[in-house]
């Protein structure tokens, strides 16, 4: 498990991040209109899994303004947006900030793609969520990069995960 903090305090996750250089593995999360994404949806593209929390909170929205600036100039990337958010509350989020460059997905209600991936927080007050994290995939689905944010309020390194894409 990994061990992470929240305003200093730590807290822990279920795991740790699949390893760079492995699979990522298949995945079933609800888009904004309720139907369902799987990783074959994104075949043959880049991928930057922006994962967190919850986009009603000023670093995860932060997360997702930069990563859609950012996305608008990558060729055949797909930026995904991971949360436990419901599809409604990610929705609202993205239309009211005009942001369309990113794909968000919502690992509500079961929390699998957390789980299977070592994300989800076991205790303290974001019980339940996903930790702050970011992986990065290439055009096979292999995992070329990854970061575990080990201060839960602090942004991720945005230029390493564009780097390696």
């Amino acid at each position: 498990m990994a061990s992470i903090t929240l305003g200093g305090n730590p807290i822990h996750t279920t795991g740790e991040l699949p390893q760079v250089g492995t699979k990522l593995s298949d995945f079933k999360l609800i888009k904004t209109d309720l139907s369902v994404a799987t990783l074959g949806d994104f075949a043959g593209k880049k991928l930057v899994l922006n994962i967190f929390p919850s986009v009603d909170t000023g670093t995860c929205a932060a997360s997702v303004r930069k990563f859609n600036e950012s996305a608008s100039n990558l060729k055949n990337t797909n930026v995904l947006c991971i949360s436990r958010d419901l599809p409604f509350a990610q929705k609202r989020f993205c239309g009211a900030e005009g942001l369309d460059n990113v794909v968000n997905l919502s690992d509500f209600p079961e929390g699998s793609f957390g789980k299977a991936n070592g994300l989800e927080i076991t205790d303290g007050p974001l019980a339940g969520l996903h930790s702050r994290a970011i992986i990065v995939v290439d055009e096979n689905g292999i995992i070329t990069h990854t970061e575990q944010v080990t201060e839960i309020a602090d942004e991720p390194n945005y230029e390493a995960a564009l780097a390696v894409l």
